[in-house]
């Protein structure tokens, strides 16, 4: 009997599909308590650290159930497999390591269909190790990105299965808990990229700058993108309204709350900034636009088809404490009773984000790795 390998791909599937087993987790207990699997129904997870099974095997194994499917995931793979082989040895018969590491899984992007119109598809490439969204819109052989994360290959892969090209990619503001994918595109692939010039000034790439009520459309037809500016989260925040119908909104309109104007180190300014647009944009967007938003806080935000999508109208009753809020200080008196430490590697994310800063594959993993904290309420 020997270990197998499994993909965060095969993770993400028998997550989906309600398939049972025990993941066990090896990584320390710090790393595994500041980000763990998440899946959209619940499954069972146990987290005894590698070293322990160095330490005190018998105590270790004695810990994990028997006569379950054991998938194993650990930081960079070797020791997964190392303790996968500790168990077939005392007897486990059912048991795989995932490859690659826990960074196969916070880099997993998972696409699914939103909409379809005459002339073009909607997707959403869920990414649940950041429990974030980034978005692809396809017409014709020409495929536009909305906030693409760093796994350009998964985009490319997939638009070659649809017989399109990436002609452009559109940033909502500057990130700051994920490294965005969009200069990389540009440097593989030649893809234009379009940014919000208020938070993206003095970078160090090539962009075209989008202002408010701009319009694109591609090059035989399809769907209008229209340029909306939603300043609050970022001086720079920018949603894009798609054929009337979808907007995606970046870290602006959340489902469960909305984005946090404290992350810039100026929550006043930034607060007031995001009042004017919750009272005088949002408020004023027909009910019927379906939000398509960069973040999640919880799976069970997501349909029953596991698309992270809600209206206008139905996200105003679900936040309608904050929506409610029709006091400048009010709503800042909100914002100053949920803020928190943001993580420290947020300040270095914005810097590479603008091309600033380089850093190799190794450390852009890492820091990208984990939840993200945008929300302007407290969540778990």
């Amino acid at each position: 009997m020997s270990v197998q390998p499994f993909t965060a791909q095969d993770l993400f599937e028998w997550l989906v599909s309600k398939e049972t087993f025990l993941l066990l987790d090896v990584r320390n207990e710090e790393e595994f308590g500041r980000f763990k699997v998440e899946g959209p129904y619940p499954f069972e997870m146990l987290n005894v650290p590698y070293m322990e099974f160095i330490e005190h095997e018998e105590e270790s194994v004695a810990k994990v159930p028997t006569g379950k499917k054991l998938r194993i995931v650990c930081a960079k793979e070797g020791s997964s497999k190392y303790v996968g082989e500790i168990l077939v040895n005392h007897g486990h018969t059912d048991v795989a390591h995932m490859l690659v590491g826990i960074k196969a899984w916070g880099n997993l992007l998972a696409p699914v269909r939103v909409a379809a119109g005459a002339d073009y598809e909607l997707y959403q490439f869920r990414r649940p190790g950041k429990a974030s969204c980034s978005y692809g819109l396809v017409c014709g052989k020409e495929m536009m990105l909305f906030d693409p994360a760093k796994n350009v290959a998964a985009y490319q892969a997939f638009a070659n299965e649809k017989g399109c090209t990436i002609t452009r990619t559109f940033e909502t503001h500057r990130q700051a808990d994920y490294i965005s994918g969009s200069p990389m595109l540009q440097q593989t692939m030649g893809t234009e990229v379009l940014v919000p010039p208020a938070d993206f000034q003095g970078a160090a790439f090539d962009y075209t700058p989008v202002n408010n009520d701009d319009q694109f459309s591609f090059t035989h037809g399809g769907p209008i993108v229209k340029v909306i500016h939603t300043p609050g989260h970022t001086p720079g925040s920018t949603s894009y309204l798609i054929d009337d119908k979808f907007i995606v909104s970046g870290d602006t309109i959340f489902i469960f709350s909305m984005g946090r104007p404290d992350l810039g180190g100026m929550a006043k300014d930034w607060s007031k900034m995001l009042f004017q647009t919750m009272t005088e944009t949002i408020m004023t967007l027909d009910d019927s636009i379906l939000v398509l938003p960069g973040h999640y806080m919880d799976w069970k935000e997501a349909n029953q088809e596991l698309v992270f999508a809600e209206t206008i109208g139905k996200i105003k009753e679900i936040n309608a404490s904050i929506y409610g809020i029709t006091d400048e200080d009010a709503f800042y008196d909100f914002i100053q009773s949920n803020m928190r430490p943001q993580p420290e590697e947020y300040a270095k994310i914005r810097e590479i984000n603008a091309g600033l800063v380089q850093v190799d594959d190794e450390e852009a993993d890492t820091m990208d790795l984990g939840k993200n904290e945008c929300a302007a309420s407290m969540h778990e």
